[in-house]
């Protein structure tokens, strides 16, 4: 039952008298659909859905990435750049799209941009290109999980196999046991290619897990233990194997520190020691000044999963002195999840944001991480800056405030 109140009254109606949002069965995703469905929520809640019912993406092209649809949510848009990669992947000048609300933000990636840039440019590399996702399997006692274990690596063959026989793209790539008392938590690390690619391997887990209680003594298991650490922070995603691991990093001198952020290198340095011990005495998991605001406009602008920043949030910033009046900066992001091909990647303005950074579709994600690094690090020297010269408060005062038109 509901119980609600109301004007200090309490109401109590059955889950039997409560309407359900209308399903139009074999047709919810047609117009007509999209159109009946946000009227009854406009009458039920007595608002007016304009805005949201004012949308250029067909409703056939939602199907797959969401139910009951309504219509699309607006988010601004904006560019920020010029920024200069030197990449494996991402070479030369990127114009980076950043969907945020959070006014002063895209300025402040643009300077840091601008400041990478003249400095050079980032050179950027991805290490690791996997994904995992984490079983656990049930034994009788710890002798018999031992042998488990043991066992693995034996029937690597034959479970990569099974694994394999649910995907065209999923590639397993070693198995990594985990032993707590009786159990055995099995990481499945996989390369997905240009997918983020978790429906994909959850499939193929799930069918090599089968094989494997047929085949190994185990009692039971269970899809997912939380030790793949998706979409929670972790201390194990420092050591990778989530997503990407890329790193970013360049050398800028001090003549451009002072011209294009106001400060020195030694400034620069100083403050990243002293908020290295905030994240310490915090008990932080990694160190950076704010790569979940670049993540979250660029995930939101590129149809990425958002609720990956959680887990590709985690990672290091480095600022260190470089020569006598120069610095290198860096950021290593080890569990980076994003996509090129699949999830929301092709819906709308989402593809056209790809596209404009030249990486929509196949052979495009590893290019994306490097852009992504690329970006993190640009904001993250631009947040310093701000803060070890004063700058901080006023910037967001110019920029970040929904000022009331003077009448």
């Amino acid at each position: 039952m509901l119980i609600q109140q109301e004007d200090g009254v309490l109401s109590v109606t059955t889950v039997t008298d409560v309407a359900l949002v209308p399903r139009y069965v074999n047709q919810g995703y047609s117009e007509e659909a999209l159109s009946a469905r946000r009227q009854w929520i406009e009458t039920t809640t007595g608002t007016t859905l304009a805005h949201v019912g004012a949308c250029s993406l067909p409703g056939e092209q939602m199907r797959g990435n969401i139910e009951n649809p309504i219509g699309t949510v607006q988010t601004p848009l904006g560019i920020a750049g010029p920024l200069l990669i030197h990449g494996n992947h991402a070479q030369g000048i990127f114009y980076v799209p950043l969907a945020t609300t959070e006014g002063a933000l895209v300025r402040s990636y643009e300077r840091g941009m601008m400041t990478l840039t003249r400095a050079g440019g980032v050179t950027a590399r991805v290490y690791v290109d996997e994904n995992r996702i984490s079983p656990v399997f049930i034994l009788p006692d710890v002798a018999a999980a031992c042998d488990f274990a043991a066992r693995i690596d034996g029937c690597f063959a034959r479970i990569k196999e099974e694994a394999e026989s649910t995907t065209q793209h999923g590639k397993l790539l070693r198995l990594d046991c985990h032993p707590v008392g009786r159990e055995v938590i099995v990481d499945f690390c996989y390369f997905t290619a240009d997918a983020h690619g978790m429906n994909m391997i959850v499939k193929a887990t799930e069918r090599a897990c089968q094989w494997m209680m047929l085949n190994t003594g185990a009692l039971d298991f269970y899809l997912f233990s939380g030790h793949s650490s998706e979409k929670r922070a972790s201390g194990a995603l420092l050591r990778g194997g989530k997503g990407k691991k890329v790193v970013a990093g360049a050398q800028i001198s001090g003549a451009l520190l002072r011209q294009y952020l106001h400060i020195t290198c030694a400034q620069l340095i100083d403050l990243w020691r002293h908020t290295m011990i905030g994240h310490v005495h915090a008990n932080a998991i990694g160190y950076n000044g704010h790569y979940a605001n670049g993540l979250a406009a660029l995930f939101i602008a590129c149809g990425q999963d958002v609720a990956n920043i959680v887990n590709s949030a985690v990672g290091i910033t480095n600022f260190e002195r470089s020569g006598e009046d120069a610095v290198y900066v860096s950021v290593t992001l080890p569990s980076l999840t994003v996509a090129t091909v699949g999830g929301g990647t092709a819906l709308g303005t989402s593809q056209e944001c790809l596209r404009m950074l030249g990486v929509a579709g196949p052979a495009g994600a590893p290019k994306l991480a490097e852009i992504v690094a690329a970006t993190l690090l640009a904001g993250e020297i631009s947040m310093a800056a701000a803060i070890a010269s004063g700058e901080f408060v006023n910037a967001h005062e110019s920029y970040g405030r929904n000022r009331p038109e003077l009448k």
